[in-house]
């Protein structure tokens, strides 16, 4: 662990960058950790982790004490598993996508070409529908419930229902 130290506008950043694109270029996996005293947002160009991602980073990291916050990002696929190890003290963990993963899945329909997909999931738990739901019964032979996209409570009911299993 090397650090790079100094005041504001000292040049960390630029001399931090030209590490990381050097050891990176060697074929080691570099990982960043920025501390900020202030709000940040993650990975917004031309800012300190954006610099040291487009550097060569692996992973960055970036942490305020002040806010109460901590974001990471891995420039690497991490399997949804693993995404999830992280989350164990979580009661629940809502997922956008990973349609092939066996976890309960809520699919949203627009259209109804696009209920073949119910065809393919596991887990389905609901449908939540752009669409009367009188309209997908008929079409699809679902043994779930089918709500109306906008039913959040509905929505939130059978995910409550779900954990008390």
């Amino acid at each position: 662990m090397v650090q790079v130290v100094g005041y504001k506008n000292a040049g960390k950043t630029t001399l931090l960058c030209r590490l990381v694109e050097l050891l990176a270029a060697r074929g080691y996996e570099v990982g960043t950790v920025k501390h900020d005293a202030h709000r940040f947002q993650m990975d917004v160009e031309g800012k300190d982790t954006w610099r040291h991602r487009e550097a060569g980073a692996r992973v960055v990291a970036i942490s305020s004490e002040a806010e109460g916050r901590t974001c990471y990002l891995e420039e690497r696929y991490t399997p949804l598993a693993e995404m999830l190890e992280r989350m164990q003290d979580m009661d629940v963990v809502l997922v956008e996508g990973f349609k092939a993963e066996g976890y309960p899945k809520l699919a949203i329909i627009r259209i109804m070409e696009q209920l073949e997909l119910l065809d393919r999931l596991d887990a389905l738990l609901a449908v939540a529908s752009w669409l009367p739901a009188g309209e997908i019964r008929e079409a699809a032979d679902l043994q779930v419930p089918v709500l109306d996209k906008d039913d959040a409570q509905g929505l939130e009911a059978l995910i409550l229902e779900l954990m008390r299993q």
